[in-house]
């Protein structure tokens, strides 16, 4: 913990600090961008969840012709 006080410490002696203060208009723009990251992020996630379905009957269906392919091809299950 000591550590990280000399390295503020050390900043801060450079000239590097914490930025001032937000504005009113800046923390209104942060809060809109951080509310539409969330609100993508959430259509996201309810996209994904609803094509599971279709996506799992693609992935079977393939799996199937595939399966049926290889017996017919080689032999299998005869």
């Amino acid at each position: 913990m000591m550590e990280l006080g000399i390295i503020v410490i050390k900043l801060k002696e450079i000239g590097m600090s914490w930025c001032s203060p937000s504005t009113p208009k800046q923390t209104a723009t942060t809060v809109l961008l951080f509310s539409v990251g969330v609100a993508f992020f959430t259509i996201g996630a309810h996209l994904s969840y609803v094509n599971i379905g279709p996506q799992r009957e693609r992935t079977l269906a393939r799996d199937n012709f595939v399966r049926e392919y290889l017996r017919k091809k080689y032999g299998y299950g005869r």
